[in-house]
């Protein structure tokens, strides 16, 4: 069978974190150099193995995981979810996880030569690291309850001063605190939260971790399955929770105090689902977003494509008890005809749920939109807005923003049959909407696209289209990528714009506008531009200027992490510059293992209790990897703002 996976071009680049002396960076705006420094310590290679094929393991997968992981087996990941895994999660399903019984009858030796075939990376290579516990006298705020802001709760993404909002004057000052490096990650993508005085945070390697926000000593820590994409949500109650989801599609909550398991599940069996949104709670209620990657296996010209379909899943938060699922397919995928090469199609399919719902309590409705078709024929609920009644679950209405949008990878390669004749343009809408009140107390729901447009629905009159604008080209991933910004009737909007041909992007660059734009909901115009130059330099393959991750806004000041590596925080009302903190050099972090920050994507700054944390480094994609977590706040002379 022929393996043609995409995510395994990006996850060439090998995680080697070198010793080398911190580096203290001036944070004033006029301090960013016309050239970025090269990040020399995730260099690309494809490791010592030889051709892959011809790898000890290969023969050993082909014998023992195959049957199961070709991606026809239910709640079986296919082999590109495998092998986005890390060495060390990987070996530990073989001897001590889940996959024991099947590994029993092999060696030490053979389910490290598995290992090593599908993730082409050392086995003996795992992460170890000693982690700065946190002593008895330094414990967890249980008065100061966590701030009902970020994705999971608001998805404004706004942090006002009464949250702990930093406003733009303490912006000007802020100082890196304390860093946390992720041992042997090419990525760190999942949202922080905080919350009674600690800093929530999942990883690649699927650990949780809940630090002291102060001085970052851990309190606990807990394993999940596989990488956790998601944000933290934390829950209120008699037992206040933490709720995430991995890349495997399991949802989990624990004790937010202690990191005890409290229930967990899978919440779809579909070998290639997955979860990158964070679920939205409210009250009693968790809204999870379904997505997938069969885009991937579908670039085999064997694999039926395809047979996912998109959902949003509700929970009860204290239980994890199922209370509805809306697909936004609603008939499950038949077999519709045969590619040329004689594989099945199967149709409808895909229409994946990407971001984090956005919540109308007046209305009683969650909004969240779908990605595009996987196959043919594309139909109307790819590329779509979804507005849905959060006690039935059923459909109120829906708006679709781009027909006829069917693609998967094979569209990336030449004659794959199993590229469907509409060939994309793959315009998810992976970006959370907002829902946002004007001046004169309209209600509009802002919406952002690929396409780089920004779409005023009205969600009175079943999503109309009230009026669009164009701030950027768009891109394949991106124009408006993960997420947006609001506050009240302010608008920000980031744009990635990458002009990447690996990607098989070829398009215009003088119309690219990668940086972040300021628009007037109410006056319906552009406030501000702020377009990003690129400082990348020959050096840096893998460095964009633009800006893929979500974004997020305080008093006065939103804050953007770059695919440059360099997180900035600009003016609200200008777009001027105030800070900038170039997250690429070497940082040691307080469990005394030296990494650095790359492109930053999904996940944005969190903002709350006076500080600013940053997750940096997005493996993928073409994109510089990183690992580290960065923690700032206002100098000691300015006073964060609330509690």
């Amino acid at each position: 069978m022929v393996t043609l996976r995409i995510a395994a071009l990006s996850l060439l680049v090998l995680a080697a974190c070198g010793e080398a002396p911190e580096t203290s960076l001036p944070t004033e705006p006029e301090a960013e150099p016309e050239t970025l420094q090269s990040t020399d310590q995730f260099q690309a290679t494809s490791g010592d193995f030889g051709p892959r094929e011809e790898m000890p393991g290969a023969a050993l997968y082909a014998q023992h995981c195959v049957y199961c992981h070709d991606g026809t087996v239910p709640k079986a990941p296919h082999f590109s979810w495998l092998e986005m895994m890390t060495p060390a999660v990987l070996l530990n399903s073989l001897e001590a996880g889940v996959m024991q019984p099947q590994a029993a009858m092999l060696s030490d030796a053979e389910r490290r030569h598995v290992v090593e075939y599908i993730t082409r990376a050392p086995a003996d290579t795992l992460a170890v690291q000693t982690l700065p516990m946190c002593e008895a006298d330094v414990a967890f705020d249980r008065e100061s309850a966590p701030p009902r802001v970020g994705w999971g709760h608001d998805t404004s993404r706004f942090t006002p001063a009464s949250a702990g909002g930093v406003n733009a004057e303490q912006a000007r000052t802020l100082e890196l605190k304390w860093s946390f490096v992720y041992p042997g990650a090419l990525r760190a993508r999942s949202q922080p939260a905080m919350g009674w005085g600690a800093l929530y945070t999942g990883s690649q390697d699927g650990t949780v971790y809940a630090f002291d926000l102060e001085s970052g000593c851990v309190h606990w820590t807990f394993a999940a399955s596989a990488e956790v994409r998601t944000g933290i949500v934390l829950a209120e109650g008699e037992r206040p929770l933490a709720v995430f989801g991995d890349i495997l599609a399991k949802l989990y909550a624990v004790d937010a105090f202690t990191g005890e398991l409290v229930w967990s599940l899978k919440t779809d069996d579909h070998p290639s689902a997955t979860l990158t949104g964070t679920p939205a709670l409210v009250s009693d209620r968790l809204f999870v977003p379904i997505s997938s990657l069969e885009v991937i296996p579908a670039a085999d010209p064997d694999y039926p494509c395809c047979s996912f379909r998109g959902s949003v899943l509700a929970l009860s938060v204290a239980d994890g008890k199922e209370l509805w699922r809306h697909y936004t397919i609603p008939e499950a995928p038949q077999q519709t005809g045969t590619t040329s090469a004689g594989t099945a199609v199967l149709s409808p399919s895909g229409a994946p749920v990407w971001s984090s719902p956005a919540v109308d309590r007046k209305r009683n409705r969650i909004y969240f939109g779908s990605g595009e078709n996987y196959s043919t024929p594309a139909d109307g609920n790819s590329d779509a807005v979804f507005a849905v009644d959060m006690d039935t679950g059923e459909r109120v209405w829906q708006m679709q923003s781009t027909s006829g949008d069917a693609w998967n990878v094979a569209c990336m390669m030449e004659d794959n049959p199993n590229c469907p004749p509409e060939r994309g343009p793959d315009f998810d809408l992976g970006a959370s909407m907002i829902l946002a009140t004007l001046p004169d107390g309209k209600d509009v729901l802002a919406v952002g696209h690929k396409d780089g447009t920004v779409y005023v629905l009205d969600p009175d009159r079943r999503g109309e289209v009230m009026w669009s604008l164009r701030v950027g080209r768009g891109s394949i991933q991106g124009g408006i990528h993960f997420g947006m910004a609001a506050e009240d009737a302010l608008l920000y909007a980031p744009i990635n714009d990458m002009n990447d041909t690996r990607n098989g992007d070829f398009l215009d660059q003088e119309l690219a506008r990668p940086g972040v734009h300021a628009i007037d909901l109410a006056e319906r115009t552009v406030v501000w531009n702020h377009v990003q130059d690129d400082r990348c330099g020959e050096a840096r393959e893998f460095c964009d200027p633009g800006v893929s991750a979500a974004i997020t806004a305080s008093p006065g000041v939103v804050f953007a992490g770059h695919l440059d590596g360099v997180v900035r925080a600009y003016e609200q009302s200008s777009g001027d510059l105030l800070w900038s903190y170039d997250t690429t050099v070497a940082h040691t972090g307080v469990n005394g293992v030296t990494g650095r920050g790359g492109s930053m994507s999904g996940a944005g700054p969190a903002v709350a209790a006076g500080y600013v944390a940053v997750n940096s480094g997005y493996g993928l994609y073409f994109h510089e990897p990183g690992n580290v977590l960065l923690v700032f706040a206002p100098a000691a002379s300015s006073e964060p703002s609330g509690g």
